[in-house]
């Protein structure tokens, strides 16, 4: 068309310049620009042919200088969519291409080279003139156009600027790298059209882009990736060799070879790997695609250059014409996998991955077991695989590449080396990956985390002994590197506990697993924590080369542990240091500090240790004088740590019978402290910090020795170390009382050594206290003088002297002194010194005044106080410890007196105990101290409330209500404060949920019961966001209400019935956790269940926290309380008809609800209850709720809620014949087995068949009782239920009715589950949740119930246990609808002969995509070809049938998809059937009313219009050849092809039919017309090529 225009614009006119001008004038439209290109193009060929040029050079010229260049220039300052005028942003698009186009052939009319090395000159100057700006698209369609005509020698400088400008946009950046890139667009838009044109003129601009992609300088990292496989991609055909060329005259130059550069392989892997986007890793598949191909095709041998770092293995990439098809196969294969695995859909990639095990196979010489591919290749996939946003694909790529080492032995490479450390411990640090496999059991472990252990022994044990500790080394360093979980940071730390004892680390190593346990400590799930260091610490003895590591360094690394968390004495990771101590005790590196002693000496574990005491004691060189800070604890925990791990060492060595010499060993150690301990009473000249140290270190001796997890009684070290201590009692005591008594504490920084002495006094009473407290003891003697000396001082503060620091400090130091002896007379009533009757020390205490705050001294070295008042953390926190020592006191007082507090403060006149006589004044005190102490200094506050409380509830209600206010206030703002939640909320609960208090609030029904009620549901919500809460509330209420296990008090129960709220909630309580909630509970489950083998179960204590705990309280009360005691019996009455009405609730909230949801947890959890309860239950309260408990067997239930009805059902009519007529009521029958047997076999013809199926087991049962009492009244019945029977039992064949019949008869239920003999606890809690398909969560273990002692167990402890086969039983499958069924039959599958694959169109293109290109253009890109049919669908309605036919015309290449309206587009079931197909086909809005004249149209365009319907006349779709132009037009959903269109159409088309159905869905016939036509053009172009 565009030749034949273009003869009858030369027949006009044979005068070029005539023709070109009158082009050039007017509006520079699309057209007008088009058609001024092919007239060119036209004149270019002419001339090529020899005909007259005359003056078209000078006419060329000047339509470029004049025209085209302007045009390009103006069309760059007006961005589609910009405010100034111009073409829309597509046909401004069309000119800017014709204009290139025609402007190319201006250049080769010009006659010479000059034009085009001008306009390249100019359009490279506008170029780095405008980029990074936008609007280059003028200058790079410029340079597009006359680059190909440049010549390669005389003008190769000007293109290499020209090449190396355009790479820098393409890449974006300013050749260095050091600028920000311009936009994508700008990059996409060089790369699709100016560096293609560049590849053309081969030479100087080749070699120049390529120089600038492979330069040793070139800027790397992931931000490059992408620009450099866009760049690569376009110029593929470039830098791979072409197929064919010989080298002859006619052959290009040969540029370079991409296939033999290491770093273009290296930039394919990384697109392959590393890539974010989709489009970036199509290119580098792209790529290596075209490699292989060009490859295969060439049949030359080549291999890539490696560089100098890679040592000896294969090349990155390497081809032989003689391992060809082995070859092809492996490429195939890799592509394969790494297309595959853009899908992110697991069940088509995992067929895929046995395809991965067989790249591993080709990869490894049989041979000489080397590498044949570098296995850079393999790693690629399982980064892509980790880099996923499927988890279930990252933890699939991880699992398969932990597994690789149990099938195969690959060979050391250093890629796999820096793989594992980088791209495999990234993925998993993933805690999701560690989850428990279905089926698996809580507490099992996670499978990923044994595969890792044993992957990891493994891979260690295979590495060579020069690697190894350098690998072990970076392993350890990258566990530093980021923060983890605790769940990963867990697995890790017991893989590598497990590598086998080898000499790897040295003091670096050491240090990186410090700084590991460093990193262990962020975790808030202390357990998990305490496993990791118990690991890390083994980790340390397999691995650290101790002649490399001194004692020195392992002893402080030691102290990077938490002993109360994992290395606690007496467990097994203590003894197992020890030992390792023991071992190589002789082997650890000298230290040259210590060569003075001997060389024998010096790595003797006893003489360091002798050294350390001694260097510990002795006065430090940095004493500054009286006024120094405290010393840090940081040595006297290290010092303790070694002194007793070198004791046990000793103890290792020597027979039991040696006992002596562990005496002496001791001894030896502590001599230089027990001297220094026994001249505190004399010399009162001894340096400070001597004296804080001393006592620090004795403190962490005591703390240290004490065993973990067994009685200290027998331990001969604690015993010895407690006799030193007590013998130096009388010095330290006359020290502590001297400086707490004579005025010697007068700085900030003293009261932290107040602190000091008070815990030293307090050890030192505990200790007599345990040997027997004698009258005449050294403590004994101090802590009158004490408790007097303190009081005297505190009198004298009141006397109005000027607050000084010194008189402040001494005023709290008394204060603290005072609380101190409280508390100790408090807990342990032996020293109580005075009688009951109130002396003068009660007399002062309550007469002091609450809350009494410290005024801020005044001193004449302000300098030297604000430093020590900050570094205390000023002086707010000294006042709320005064405070704080103050409610201690007072609670000690109120305790010792609490027979004197009158109800109302009426009743004494004058009191001798102000506070204690007093107590609404003193309660109101303690209301303002919750408003002045910070948190963790409000225990004694509401220690005092719990004694005031119950005495005022019923005088001063108010007052009690709002103190309940004021302290629930303060515990709600702790939750999330882990260190003093705990102890706060216990006081909290034993203060307002005390059993006088409920008596007392259940007994005058105020406001304070409801308050506490409202208490309760606050906790219990708490408790749902914070597990444990639950668990102190329900611990406390259930202890306090029973008195022994045989006792349970009938007061306190009478006061529970009106709080069986609280029972009925622990009954039902327990939340649905979120994944990874579970997660954490599953881990912590496995570690506990390591036992003593993992120290951390040892050394912390177990707080029973889990939501299990809950119940099992409740339970365990509940099993306590006696049917035959009224007042129990009262209360589980009221408890049973609250769960039946909870039940009747949650049944009306949902009527229908799945399995393991919330509701079925809760019913499930009520009718366990009532199963405990039944045997308390009479007949005359089960005539009160049969009726309920009927009914609710005949709600629709889960199976487990279902067993638990019926099972006390049956349990009822066993124990209560009576109660069967009312059973047989509910089916309106009278007779027992007759009635059973008329029902069912009526149900038997149920057309539900579940129904029918357990009809007829029933019948079968029935039927069967029947026979042994042989009721002749049945005899009729005989041959009916017989014959029934035997048509059931006889069955053919194996389908699912006769699976069922048998499955449903060999079910747990029905075959083995006895009513009476399986009644247990057991049964109940675990093994029917178990056996019934119920998640794990709701299984609780019997063990749980007897480890739970804070319940005592009662009389009847065997009824928990069951005795039955049903506890060996499997969950059977017919509850579980065959769930898991042929699961493994992936697995199973070595390999998959075929697997699913998406066609992707290669063919020999660039697979970019530039959005704003026509949709032609874009598909053309892909390699796509377009055919010539217009599918027109503007009769359609549904977007469903629309979105399947845009996709459908899309595949198979049609030309249009004309529609009755675009908005159809923005549909979501028509984009969820066209799956973005609408992006790569034109669509076309044609309304039904436009149809006649778009059809005459497209006539007149030499169109056929075929019509898609059943007509008289209509042509057999398999007769009908389809012309090369046509048009389908398709009819409606309903009505089809109007009549007035049939009468438009050329032929009527009908598809042949062998059914009954009149016709088919319309996208299904358009569909099958669509593949016709597109099979029979296919047919004709195959021809054609042939």
């Amino acid at each position: 068309m565009e030749w034949v225009l273009a003869e009858a614009l030369l027949s006009q006119s044979r005068d070029p310049r005539v023709l070109l001008g009158a082009l050039c004038r007017g509006e520079a439209s699309a057209e007008r620009v088009e058609t001024l290109r092919f007239l060119l193009q036209r004149l270019e060929d002419e001339a090529a042919r020899g005909g007259d040029a005359g003056a078209l050079p000078e006419a060329a010229r000047e339509v470029a200088a004049g025209y085209l260049v302007p045009l390009l220039r103006g069309l760059r300052g007006r961005p589609a969519g910009g405010s100034e005028p111009g073409p829309p942003g597509r046909q401004r698009r069309r000119v800017l291409r014709a204009a290139g186009a025609a402007l190319r052939s201006c250049a080769r009319l010009a006659g010479g080279p000059q034009l085009a090395a001008a306009l390249a000159e100019e359009a490279l100057r506008d170029l780095l003139a405008v980029w990074p700006a936008s609007g280059l698209e003028g200058a790079v369609e410029v340079l597009a156009a006359v680059g190909p005509c440049l010549r390669p020698c005389e003008d190769g400088p000007l293109l290499q600027r020209v090449a190396e400008a355009a790479l820098a946009v393409a890449l974006g950046g300013h050749g260095d790298g050091d600028e920000a890139g311009p936009a994508e667009d700008a990059a996409a838009l060089v790369a699709g059209r100016l560096l293609p044109a560049l590849g053309q003129c081969g030479g100087a601009a080749l070699r120049a882009v390529w120089g600038g992609l492979v330069a040793p300088g070139m800027p790397s990292g992931p931000g490059r990736v992408g620009p450099k496989l866009l760049v690569l991609s376009a110029l593929a055909e470039k830098l791979l060799p072409e197929p064919g060329a010989d080298g002859g005259p006619g052959a290009r130059e040969a540029g370079p070879d991409a296939r033999r550069c290491g770093r273009f392989w290296r930039t394919v892997q990384a697109g392959l790997g590393r890539a974010e986007d989709a489009l970036t890793r199509k290119r580098a598949r792209y790529l290596l695609q075209r490699a292989v191909e060009v490859s295969a095709e060439l049949g030359a041998d080549c291999a890539c250059a490696c560089a100098p770092q890679e040592g000896n293995g294969p090349s990155l990439f390497w081809w032989s014409d003689k391992k060809k098809d082995e070859l092809l196969k492996f490429w195939e294969n890799y592509i394969l996998i790494m297309e595959t695995l853009e899908g992110n859909q697991i069940h088509v990639i995992k067929p895929v991955l046995p395809k991965l095990n067989s790249l591993f196979e080709c990869a490894v010489s049989e041979g000489n077991g080397c590498w044949l591919f570098h296995p850079s290749w393999h790693m690629c996939i399982y980064k892509r695989m980790f880099e996923s946003e499927n988890k279930i694909l990252t933890k699939e790529g991880v699992i398969h590449f932990l597994e690789l080492y149990e099938t195969k032995v690959l060979p050391f490479s250093p890629e796999l080396s820096e793989f594992i450390i980088g791209p495999l411990m990234d993925a998993l640090s993933e805690s999701s990956l560690y989850s428990r496999s279905p089926g698996q059991l809580i507490g099992s472990g996670s499978p990923l985390g044994l595969k890792l252990q044993k992957f990891l022994v493994t891979f260690i044990s295979l590495l060579p002994e020069e690697i190894k500790s350098s690998f072990l080394l970076r392993f350890i360093q990258k566990m530093t590197s980021r923060h983890w979980c605790a769940i990963p940071i867990l697995f890790l730390s017991k893989a590598l506990a497990s590598v086998p004892r080898c000499k790897a680390l040295g003091i670096e190593g050491l240090l990186a697993l410090r700084d590991v346990l460093q990193c262990t400590m962020i975790t808030h799930q202390i357990l998990l924590r305490g496993a990791a260091q118990c690991y890390l610490l083994q980790t340390a003895m397999n691995l650290v080369d101790v002649e490399k590591v001194s004692l020195s360094d392992i002893s402080t690394f030691l102290m990077s542990l938490r002993q109360e968390e994992s290395l606690g004495r007496g467990t097994s990771l203590w003894t197992e240091l020890c030992d390792w101590l023991r071992v190589n005790e002789g082997c650890f590196r000298r230290l040259s500090t210590c060569s003075s002693t001997g060389l024998s000496e010096t790595a003797s574990l006893n003489a360091y240790v002798r050294n350390l005491v001694q260097e510990y004691v002795k006065s430090p060189a940095w004493e500054t004088g009286e006024n120094c800070f405290m010393p840090d604890w940081f040595e006297a925990r290290l010092v303790a740590m070694m002194v007793l791990l070198a004791v046990d060492v000793e103890g290792m060595k020597i027979q039991y019978s040696e006992k002596r010499r562990t005496q002496n060993v001791l001894r030896i150690f502590l001599d230089p402290l027990l001297d220094a301990l026994m001249k505190f009473g004399t010399n009162a000249y001894m340096p400070l910090l001597k004296t804080d140290r001393c006592l620090q270190l004795l403190l962490k001796l005591l703390h240290t020795c004490l065993l973990k997890g067994s009685s200290t009684q027998d331990d001969e070290v604690c015993t010895l170390l407690q006799n030193f201590v007590m013998s130096t009692t009388e010095s330290i005591s006359e020290f502590i009382l001297r400086r707490l008594t004579m005025n010697e504490l007068s700085s900030v920084s003293d009261l932290d050594r107040c602190h000091l002495y008070l815990m030293v006094l307090s050890e030192l009473i505990n200790l007599h206290v345990k040997v027997g407290w004698k009258r005449g003891n050294p403590i004994w003697r101090v802590i009158s003088p004490l408790k007097n000396a303190s009081i005297r001082h505190l009198q004298e503060m009141d006397s109005g002297q000027e607050p000084t620091l010194g008189r402040q400090v001494q005023r709290v130091v008394s204060m603290a002194a005072l609380a101190m002896v409280c508390e100790a007379i408090d807990q342990k009533p032996e020293l109580q010194l005075d009688s009951l009757d109130a002396g003068p020390t009660e007399r002062f205490l309550s007469s002091l005044q609450p809350n009494q705050t410290l005024q801020k001294p005044h001193t004449e070295e302000p300098s030297s106080f604000f430093e020590e008042s900050s570094s205390s953390q000023g002086w707010g926190k000294i006042v709320a410890q005064y405070i704080h020592d103050q409610w201690v006191c007072l609670s000690f007082l109120l305790k010792k007196y609490h027979s004197l507090i009158p109800p109302s403060e009426g009743e004494v006149l004058e009191p001798v105990l102000p506070a204690v006589q007093m107590p609404i004044r003193t309660l109101q005190s303690a209301l303002e101290a919750l408003t002045v102490l910070p948190s963790d200094q409000v225990l004694p506050v509401f220690q005092c409330m719990k004694i005031l409380v119950p005495k005022l509830l019923t005088s001063s209600e108010s007052l009690c209500i709002e103190s309940f206010d004021m302290a629930w206030k303060i515990i709600s703002s702790l939750s999330n404060t882990q260190l003093i939640f705990w102890s706060n909320l216990k006081a909290f609960v034993q203060f307002v949920f005390d059993t006088k208090v409920l008596t007392i609030a259940a007994k005058i029904k105020g406001q304070a019961y409801f308050k506490i009620k409202e208490i309760m549901y606050k906790i219990i919500e708490m408790s749902a966001l914070k597990t444990g809460v639950f668990n102190t509330l329900i611990s406390y209420c259930c202890q306090s209400w029973i008195v022994s296990p045989s006792n349970v008090s009938q007061e306190s129960l009478s006061s529970a019935k009106n709080y069986s709220e609280l029972v009925l909630e622990a009954c039902i309580f327990g939340t649905v956790f979120r994944r990874d909630q579970r997660l954490i509970q599953d881990v912590q489950t496995f570690v506990e269940n390591l036992g003593r083998d993992c120290a951390a179960n040892v050394v912390i204590e177990n707080t029973k926290r889990e939501d299990h705990y809950v119940r099992i309280c409740a339970v365990k009360f509940l099993c306590l309380l006696d049917g035959s005691n009224m007042s129990h019996k009262l209360f589980m009455e009221d408890l049973a008809i609250k769960l039946l009405d909870k039940d009747e609730v949650v049944s009306k909230s949902r009527t229908r609800y799945y399995v393991n949801s919330q509701q079925h947890r809760v019913k499930n959890r009520i009718w366990q209850t009532l199963l405990v309860l039944f045997p308390r239950f009479d007949q005359n309260f089960l005539n009160r709720i049969i009726d309920k408990i009927f009914q609710a067997g005949f709600i629709n239930n889960q199976a487990s809620i279902k067993y638990f009805i019926e099972w006390i059902i049956i349990l009822i009519l066993h124990k209560f014949p009576q109660f069967l007529p009312k059973f047989w009521d509910c089916f309106s029958y009278k007779l027992i087995l007759k009635q059973a047997l008329i029902i069912v076999l009526q149900w038997c013809f149920n057309h539900n068949f579940s129904i029918r199926l357990y009809a007829l087991v029933a019948l079968k049962k029935i039927w069967n009782m029947c026979k042994m009492m042989h009721v002749e009244e049945f005899d009729a019945l005989t041959s009916v239920i017989e014959s029934s029977l035997n048509q059931v039992e006889n069955m053919h064949g194996a389908g699912n009715a006769k699976k069922n019949w048998q499955r449903i008869q060999e079910h747990f239920f029905f075959a083995t589950f006895h009513p009476l003999k399986d009644y247990c606890l057991e049964t109940i809690f675990y093994i029917l949740p178990r056996l019934s398909g119920l998640v794990e969560d709701e299984w609780i273990a019997i063990g749980k119930f007897t480890s739970f002692t804070d319940i005592p167990l009662d009389a009847g402890f065997q009824w928990y246990l069951s005795s039955t086969q049903l506890c060996d039983l499997e969950p059977g499958d017919w509850a579980q609808q065959d769930r898991g069924f042929n699961s493994g039959e992936a697995d199973d599958q070595s390999e998959w002969t075929d697997v699913q694959k998406k066609i992707i169109p290669w063919k020999n293109n660039v697979p970019d995509l530039d959005l704003e290109l026509a949709f032609q253009d874009r598909a053309a890109k892909l390699g796509k070809s377009i055919s010539r049919l217009i599918v027109v669908a503007s009769l359609i309605d549904k977007p469903t049938n629309l979105g399947g036919l845009c996709r459908t015309c899309e595949v198979f290449g049609a030309l249009v998809l004309v529609v009755g309206s675009l908005h159809c587009v923005k549909d979501k079931q028509f984009q969820h059937l066209s799956v973005s197909a609408e992006q790569w086909l034109p669509l076309v809005e044609v309304k039904p009313p436009q149809l006649i004249d778009y059809l005459q149209q497209k006539k007149a365009e030499g169109y056929t219009i075929i019509g898609v319907e059943q007509t008289a006349k209509s042509l057999d779709l398999t007769q009908y050849c389809f012309p090369e132009k046509s048009l389908l037009l398709l009819g409606n959903e309903r009505e089809g092809i109007p009549a007035n269109l049939i009468q438009q159409l050329d032929v009527c088309v009908e598809i042949p039919q062998q059914g009954i159905i009149r016709s088919l869905n319309v996208h299904v016939s358009g569909a099958l017309l669509i593949w016709e036509y597109t099979r029979q053009q296919l047919l004709k172009h195959g021809d054609t090529e042939s």
